[in-house]
């Protein structure tokens, strides 16, 4: 029974050493040649203008929400998609029943987001 697991012990031990020495190694016998231009912060190729503590609006939370919330219906629909043949074999066409509405709630969430004008970022 234990021996089942001595693998996966083996292995977590492994990366959990990698992970706390290499990062040691690396400040012991990494090159150090720091330069003004080096230590400033970089951001998309571009210089940083103002401050980092500028505040965000409230669209930009909200369509990062919005995608997670699509993004997370590609999910579920995977490993359905690719039980689907042994789903309807079992249990005819409710499966597809099933999805059918799960993509109906998420397509009335689409549309009241696009009369809310939740899309557009302004």
């Amino acid at each position: 029974m234990i021996q089942d697991y001595i693998g996966f012990v083996v292995m977590f031990v492994v990366a959990a050493a990698l992970g706390l020495i290499l990062p040691i190694l690396h400040q012991i016998l990494g090159p150090r040649r720091p330069t003004q231009k080096k230590l400033m912060p970089y951001e998309s190729g571009m210089d940083p203008i103002g401050s980092a503590r500028d505040r965000f609006s409230v669209k930009f939370y909200l369509i990062a929400m919005f995608f997670i919330v699509f993004d997370i219906e590609l999910i579920f629909m995977y490993p359905w998609a690719v039980q689907f043949r042994q789903m309807t074999e079992a249990y005819g066409a409710f499966p597809f029943i099933e999805m059918l509405v799960f993509v109906l709630i998420l397509f009335v969430g689409y549309i009241y987001l696009y009369k809310k004008k939740g899309f557009e970022w302004e």
